[in-house]
């Protein structure tokens, strides 16, 4: 049976690496692209990261996109203060040996959209400037899109960067507006979702002690986060870009998605980025995303470790 071509959209950060990790290991799924903006941290460091983590699994074949280096119209901080400042833990890792194409990542994500059309997953696991560039230049994009699904938003507004936003949504919301409104559905993990799938620290770092370059990888560029989870006492820590990875490559393993109508709050305040749902359907609006709202955490933690491991644990069943 043919792969699925699966194109990423991504900030990397150590969540991305990790949801990255698991893409690759999927025997099902072809990673044709890595589109990148910043966001967790500058461009600069997003595209650095993109490439050494190719480097790491061993698929240098793996285009690379420079794109956005700002959200649309408005400054945004980083997140730097959870990543590192490098968006890999600051674990003064060797670059790596090759760079990012020419193409901008706007134009890739449209060229790749033809080449695989009908039949391709994006997935966005960062901020949506990308996407939202590639819509302003063709509007016909989801209809070549087979599946899209995004890490972004609080559906019931339990922010994780201020009261109401989750980070990507805030970092440009504007962009987020424009792919909600172009997409005629969007499978949504917000940061709800994901508060509700944690993993175990001392358990993520039992798994990063299998053997092979992809643990050791991941092992030193996450400690600097782990540490950041500790730090405040918990025992648990959120990987918001797995759980969006984990719905894409096996949504079978997610419960029933909710369908509803949504939009993105644009104004200067405290609602800034804020996702509204609307949950009763009071509004003229279309459903146009489908929220994740529970996936099975024994098939998601298989994820996980088999991405560290860079072994395929296979469906319980199957």
């Amino acid at each position: 049976m043919p792969r699925i071509p699966l194109l990423i959209d991504t900030d990397p950060g150590v969540d991305d690496a990790l949801a990255l990790l698991m893409a690759f290991n999927d025997p099902g799924h072809e990673v044709v692209g890595l589109t990148v903006c910043a966001g967790n941290v500058g461009l600069e460091h997003t595209v650095a990261n993109a490439l050494k983590l190719c480097e790491v699994v061993g698929r240098d074949d793996v285009p690379v996109f420079a794109g956005a280096d700002r959200p649309l119209l408005h400054p945004a901080g980083d997140a730097g203060y959870i990543h590192g400042r490098d968006g890999f833990g600051e674990a003064g890792l060797a670059p790596a040996a090759r760079g990012a194409r020419d193409e901008h990542a706007a134009l890739a994500i449209l060229r790749l959209s033809h080449e695989h059309a009908g039949r391709l997953l994006l997935v966005a696991l960062g901020p949506l400037t990308n996407l939202a560039l590639a819509l302003r230049l063709d509007p016909t994009l989801p209809q070549r899109v087979a599946r899209c699904v995004v890490m972004g938003g609080a559906v019931t507004g339990k922010g994780n960067v201020s009261d109401v936003a989750e980070f990507n949504a805030w970092f440009d919301p504007e962009a987020a507006r424009i792919v909600f409104e172009a997409f005629p559905r969007v499978e949504l993990a917000d940061w709800e979702v994901v508060l509700r799938h944690p993993l175990g620290v001392a358990d993520t770092e039992a798994w990063m002690r299998a053997p092979g370059p992809r643990a050791a990888f991941y092992a030193a560029i996450s400690r600097f986060t782990l540490d950041w989870w500790r730090e405040r006492g918990h025992a648990e820590w959120c990987c918001a870009d797995a759980v969006a990875m984990a719905l894409a490559l096996e949504p079978g393993s997610a419960a029933p998605l909710e369908e509803r109508p949504m939009a993105v709050e644009l104004a200067h305040g405290p609602g800034r980025g804020a996702t509204v749902v609307d949950w009763e359907r009071s509004g003229a609006g279309p459903d146009n995303v489908a929220i994740l709202m529970d996936y099975d955490q024994a098939r998601f933690e298989a994820l996980v470790r088999g991405a560290l491991a860079g072994l395929h644990e296979g469906p319980a069943g199957g």
